[in-house]
């Protein structure tokens, strides 16, 4: 995956993208009078929790169905391997301005955009931004108006427990880490162990370590926990400047954000005077689009063809996902998805 040089709001950085069209999995430009969709992944993971192998409509990125659009997504700021500055002033502010200085690189005028817990927030914001470049919004595991003090505790007890692990980096704490891991692990999904995931800590790892090494606790502290914690409601009036069709999506067994968050952002967005979907997909944790990708990518598509107003073309007959190489090298197993508990 191609790295882009993008001159920002603090200064240059480097971002890995991921671009497929239609007909190449990695392409390096977008196919021109397709459709885009940009999606914005979540905490902790990076771009590749976009992908799901299984023997049916696996990822995202190797569903057919999908694959009639233009797939992007981009490793956030201080996660996989993306090099750009991050200070205590990080916010869904800055990163909605990445996404869209990546977009006017890769000239992309206008795109349906997917975000993922973190990332949905960071959507929402690209469309209060500029209404006028986002064609449509699923915001799935959408966070809360305020971040819970609960969730920002288990938040800073995460962090606290990689700053014990790494505190000698000659001999790291494993329990440490592990209890890290785990902490990150029951919010994401609940602890619910599948072959993908597993694949993804296996790339997690090595990246945080990367990412958020001891002279970049400050970087780990900031994408988070500051992230979430100086994050204040969007005002009904902000709310009021999107022009696209919106989606909510709830995932019921979400033990982070039980579903009348979900409902106060909805109530939110209908005072403002939109009108947004609702959806909920029953037995999902919040990351429900690794446990349930089947789900997902139905409600997704069927979305994304009543709001997208561009001719599209066929169906592929075969696509492959460009995080598959990587994945199965990681201990991803071809066609295996089922779930372990």
């Amino acid at each position: 995956m191609p790295l882009i040089h993008l001159e920002t709001s603090t200064g240059l950085g480097s971002f890995r993208y991921t671009l497929s069209t239609p007909s190449d999995s990695n392409a390096e430009t977008i196919a021109e009078g397709t459709s885009t969709l940009v999606l914005i992944h979540p905490i902790s993971c990076a771009s590749e929790i976009f992908h799901r192998n299984e023997e049916v409509h696996a990822a995202i990125y190797a569903d057919p169905r999908l694959r009639r659009f233009n797939l992007l997504t981009l490793d956030l700021r201080g996660h996989g391997s993306t090099n750009a500055s991050v200070d205590d002033t990080y916010s869904r502010e800055t990163a909605a301005r990445d996404v869209l200085h990546l977009m006017d690189a890769l000239n992309i005028s206008a795109a349906h955009l997917m975000g993922v817990s973190m990332g949905s927030c960071i959507a929402l914001q690209m469309a209060i931004f500029a209404p006028e470049r986002v064609l449509s919004l699923f915001m799935f595991s959408p966070l809360p108006l305020i971040e819970p003090p609960e969730v920002i505790g288990g938040r800073q007890e995460i962090w606290d427990c990689w700053m014990e692990a790494f505190s000698d980096p000659e001999n790291v704490d494993r329990m440490a880490l592990v209890d890290s891991l785990t902490g990150g692990l029951q919010y994401a999904c609940n602890n619910r162990m599948t072959n993908l995931s597993r694949a993804l800590v296996a790339k997690v790892i090595p990246d945080s370590i990367r990412n958020w090494a001891p002279e970049h606790y400050d970087v780990f502290h900031a994408v988070t926990v500051k992230f979430f914690s100086n994050r204040p409601p969007h005002p009904a009036v902000s709310l009021a400047r999107i022009e696209c069709p919106v989606a909510l999506v709830h995932c019921s067994e979400d033990i982070a954000y039980p579903i009348h968050h979900a409902k106060e952002l909805l109530a939110l967005m209908q005072s403002a005077g939109l009108n947004p979907q609702f959806l909920t997909i029953d037995e999902a944790p919040h990351y429900g689009i690794i446990t349930h990708s089947e789900e997902t990518n139905q409600l997704l598509y069927e979305f994304l063809l009543a709001s997208n107003n561009m001719a599209l073309p066929p169906v592929p007959v075969s696509v492959q996902s460009p995080f598959l190489a990587d994945l199965l090298r990681l201990g991803l197993q071809e066609g295996g998805g089922g779930e372990s508990f």
